[in-house]
């Protein structure tokens, strides 16, 4: 037993109070975890779009105020009643798609969208309907069911992996969102094939983790494409083969870049990813797969209310739009996997992380993030 088991923690967390302003560093009450939950003592955390994508009034879902952060890594304080998978001790990694095993979506080898607290975690609860954090008398919403934007957390214990206690905690934080789903993508949802072509819009760390991926499988082209012309030397270091800024293509009048981009590739790629969560990029990416069997996968989340379109023509001559959640990894069963692949060197996390900070300088981090100069930067909690 840990000295603080059963007892409110006073700690430090990065509050997000409302939509569109900076997180304030505050001192929160942590609850004790109630069944089948466990308290995380939060060691490292990294700021992914998504938490920009809430914080910035994007989200559908998004509530206030609330302890935001999704991609983190600790160690178990204390475990409520009925949980048998978790000691105090424990490395662990939250998990923002739980993994029960038992609802249909579990047992289903199709997906890996597990939903047995989908609506409680929606709501900002944990599985009982209710919130562990409390701030000035407040009660504070939880976040995809992580919250890591704090010293201590409280998740349900499906939404939590134990890792291999060797490895270091502040890599494997990055497996908890973008590097996974990236690599998901190519492996799990879409299958490429060795010899494939793919082409990959935004180069932020999804996206470098499908290109990461795609060099995994022994893709033969992989074109990047992004706007910011600073990524594509990373690009080109994960796997690229080239890289393209629409910006500097000169399109014939009334060509498209997709149209451009299928004259320009044999007719278009095996495989094209949307990594940045644009409805008009999302287009392009379809209509540059390859007729007949070319593939698109959405990673990318676009705004509330925003809709795709393309013509049915283009699905009907073979093109196939998909979409995926997390790199469509069973979570419980797969990170701690991830983890020793990268422990094996199978995998890259190191040179995903571009900044390091602690958590008093979160709000920098958010603006090398919007400014598109980080990678991830992951924030401490303790000083150095």
């Amino acid at each position: 037993m840990s000295a603080t088991a059963g007892q409110v923690i006073n700690c430090k967390a990065a509050v997000a109070w409302s939509a569109k302003s900076p997180l304030s560093i505050e001192t929160i009450q942590v609850a004790p975890p109630k069944a089948h939950e466990v308290r995380v003592k939060i060691l490292y955390t990294a700021v992914c779009h998504t938490d920009a994508y809430t914080l910035d009034g994007h989200d559908p879902e998004g509530l206030f105020p609330v302890v935001l952060g999704h991609e983190g890594s600790g160690i178990v304080e204390s475990v409520g009643e009925g949980v048998t998978g978790f000691a105090v001790g424990d490395h662990v990694v939250p998990l923002y798609v739980p993994q029960c095993k038992e609802c249909e979506y579990c047992k289903n080898p199709k997906t890996n969208l597990c939903q047995k607290i989908r609506v409680s975690q929606g709501n900002g609860f944990m599985p009982d309907g209710t919130s562990r954090f409390t701030c000035n008398g407040k009660q504070l919403f939880h976040f995809m069911g992580c919250s890591t934007f704090s010293e201590y957390t409280v998740v349900a214990d499906i939404s939590l992996c134990k890792v291999n206690p060797e490895a270091p905690l502040e890599k494997v934080s990055l497996l908890g969102c973008g590097i996974s789903t990236g690599y998901g993508a190519v492996l799990n949802t879409c299958k490429v094939e060795e010899g494939s072509t793919v082409a990959v819009w935004g180069l932020g760390a999804v996206g470098l983790a499908v290109i990461m991926g795609a060099k995994a499988a022994g893709a033969k082209r992989i074109i990047g494409i992004d706007l910011i012309e600073s990524k594509f030397e990373s690009a080109k270091f994960f796997g690229a083969t080239e890289c393209i800024n629409p910006k500097s293509v000169q399109l014939p009048e009334g060509k498209s870049f997709q149209a451009w981009l299928v004259d320009s590739f044999d007719g278009g790629f095996d495989y094209t990813f949307e990594c940045i969560g644009n409805v008009h990029t999302m287009r392009q990416a379809l209509e540059a797969a390859h007729k007949g069997w070319g593939v698109s996968c959405i990673i990318g989340v676009a705004g509330a209310g925003q809709e795709i379109a393309t013509r049915p023509f283009q699905l009907v001559t073979g093109r196939t739009w998909k979409g995926t959640a997390f790199g469509g990894w069973k979570s419980v069963d797969s990170v701690p996997r991830l983890v020793d692949d990268y422990m094996n060197k199978k995998l890259l996390i190191d040179e995903f992380i571009t900044h390091r900070y602690h958590i008093d300088e979160i709000n920098t981090a958010f603006d090398v993030l919007h400014k598109g100069e980080s990678l991830r930067s992951v924030l401490a909690f303790e000083k150095k």
